[in-house]
């Protein structure tokens, strides 16, 4: 850990980690913990709730969609219990509509995955009213309509024929953009 990020950090250290993706979760708390952070993990809502609860962190990072519920829940519960807790919002489906609700609650920044330890850490100890840079690889048109149409689908409660007649689209093309796999 270099002295600037041992600066940046300040004397409580503790990262609460919340995504039910495990291999995922393992090896980011294991960068943050070379990065100097103090990680803690949790793979669910009700997990996540509860460590909140007892030992609300300085730091977190927030999956959305968990498999138990939303991550927005422990957000809430973040900001109540420590609001000055310092939080970063990660999902795989990235959404103006989500990200927005994610600010309004309480977090500092809202990154897509992948993403690495660098960028975790960059968003977690950013100061004022700097603004992100630009992404290096930014999605697709493509990648942008195939992730619409995904989060009109879960909306839908994975119902084809209402997700159709929402996005005014044939049923049948729907399923199909449906069975393939996602653009990059």
């Amino acid at each position: 850990m270099t002295e600037d990020l041992a600066a940046d950090l300040g004397p409580d250290r503790t990262l609460l980690l919340v995504d039910d993706d495990e291999p995922f979760v393992k090896r980011l708390a294991k960068a943050m913990e070379r990065r100097g952070f103090l990680p803690d993990t949790a793979l669910s809502v009700a997990e996540g709730r509860a460590k909140a609860l007892a030992q609300p962190p300085a730091y977190a990072v927030v999956d959305l969609r968990l498999e138990d519920g939303n991550g927005l829940e422990v957000i809430e519960l973040l900001r109540e219990k420590r609001p000055d807790c310092r939080i970063v919002v990660l999902t795989g489906y990235g959404a103006i509509a989500t990200a927005v609700a994610a600010v309004k609650i309480g977090a500092v920044d809202y990154l897509s995955k992948p993403a690495d330890a660098n960028e975790v850490t960059q968003a977690l100890l950013a100061k004022g009213e700097t603004k992100p840079q630009p992404p290096d690889n930014p999605m697709s048109a493509d990648r942008v309509r195939w992730e619409h149409i995904q989060r009109v689908y879960e909306m839908c409660d994975r119902n084809v024929s209402e997700t159709a007649r929402r996005l005014s689209m044939h049923r049948r093309t729907l399923q199909r953009i449906l069975a393939k796999r996602s653009p990059k």
